[in-house]
């Protein structure tokens, strides 16, 4: 139950491993910005706490949750905003024009005392981004406009994945928004990493069994010292530090744990690697052109050239030239038109990521990208594909390009 809890996000710790530096609530200080990094809610979280430590705020300010997979459109989010600040009855059977209506008469009617003020609601938009594909982003506007007015006392808070997110606002959204983004990466290393993993599955030293707590971590000590579990840990962390995608991992493994077998062994580990990495990204590989598979291991051996570094389309399609040029092929030489749509693909399958958070003035050729694949994944794929050509696989595992 506890190590289910941790792994569940039901308990938070302290602090947010490996983002230390980044968990002052200075964080917040601003009527709009955006957090754009790993384990950003888990970080938020114990901003949260912090704040509502100090009396006033916790006294006075009311925070309203919205997750653009829950509320997926404004009127479901209206809805949501009107439950969280216990307003329904409020509220009632009034009929309102439009949002913004709507939305005023909620703030209006947080307005205390002498209804000369009003109490500060802080809003946190977890997949912002995909609120910006609701009609109109009729819902981001009203909230960015009345946290840059004077007409209630609130911020707006942004949380996504995405580092292109403010693209997909329109133009009278933007000019609402501070534009202020905080973009944080986790900077664990992998003995850190490797560390926190023993430490995720320990017991803590209050737990009532202590012959059960001794025999549990010294198993753990041992699992994490174990190559075949510090290979899978490794492909993990070359993957996503998000620790989110290592509870999932460590969850699956904890399942295989009974009355039986009350211990986790390396091959629970592994099996539950594969369950995680027998994802979207293996399986799209297996359904690539050869063109588009090509250009996949071209960004393979830009990778161990450049140790991981971000390349761009022009490079890559260098790399894909040069295994054209060998004596022997069996690939069709592809006009740079075609190699462009293939490349833009594979970026819409989400194989690949754009590292620019603004690509406007730069030409898609030489806009950085990084591959979301390891080498593990790509190998393996290969074996899979079918009639892959011998002479691809052969270049694939070749040392250089």
């Amino acid at each position: 139950m506890i190590l289910r809890e941790r792994f569940c996000h039901q308990r938070l710790p302290e602090k947010p491993v490996g983002m230390e530096s980044h968990t002052s609530s200075q964080l917040l200080l601003s009527s709009s910005c955006m957090l754009t990094f790993f384990c950003f809610l888990q970080l938020l979280n114990c901003i949260l706490r912090e704040l509502l430590e100090v009396k006033d705020i916790n006294k006075n300010v009311l925070p309203v949750h919205l997750n653009g997979l829950l509320q997926t459109d404004d009127r479901i989010a209206l809805k949501e905003i009107t439950r969280q600040l216990n307003l329904e009855n409020v509220v009632g059977d009034k009929v309102f024009g439009s949002f913004a209506e709507n939305l005023a008469f909620l703030l209006e009617a947080l307005k205390k005392g002498d209804r000369s003020s009003s109490r500060p609601v802080l809003f946190i938009l977890d997949e912002f981004d995909l609120f910006a594909h609701h009609k109109n982003q009729t819902l981001l506007y009203n909230l960015l406009d009345v946290s840059q007015s004077a007409q209630a006392p609130i911020a707006v808070i942004g949380l996504t994945c995405r580092l292109d997110v403010l693209e997909l606002l329109e133009k009278r959204v933007k000019s609402r928004f501070s534009h202020r983004q905080i973009h944080l990466l986790s900077s664990l290393s992998f003995i850190q990493y490797l560390d926190n993993v023993r430490s995720q599955l320990s017991l803590p030293q209050d737990f009532p069994d202590t012959k059960f707590h001794d025999e549990w971590n010294d198993g753990i000590k041992t699992l994490c010292e174990d190559q075949l579990v510090v290979d899978v840990l490794q492909r993990h962390y070359s993957s996503s530090k998000d620790f989110r995608s290592l509870h999932l991992l460590l969850m699956l493994a904890l399942s295989r744990v009974s009355a039986s077998k009350p211990a986790i062994k390396p091959t629970d580990l592994l099996e539950a690697s594969r369950v995680c990495m027998v994802d979207s990204k293996a399986n799209i590989l297996h359904g690539l052109s050869i063109l588009e598979l090509c250009l996949i291991i071209a960004m393979k051996h830009l990778n161990d050239i450049y140790e991981g570094e971000p390349f761009n389309f022009q490079m890559v399609h260098n790399e894909f030239k040069k295994f054209l040029q060998r004596k022997s092929h069996s690939i069709h030489n592809f006009d740079k038109p075609v190699v462009i749509k293939a490349f833009e693909h594979l970026q819409q399958l989400e194989l690949i990521k754009s590292m620019d958070s603004s690509t406007a003035k730069i030409q898609k050729e030489y806009q950085l990208v990084k591959l979301m694949l390891d080498h593990s994944q790509i190998m393996e794929a290969l074996q899979k594909y079918p009639q892959c050509p011998t002479d691809v696989k052969q270049w694939a595992m070749s040392a250089f390009g």
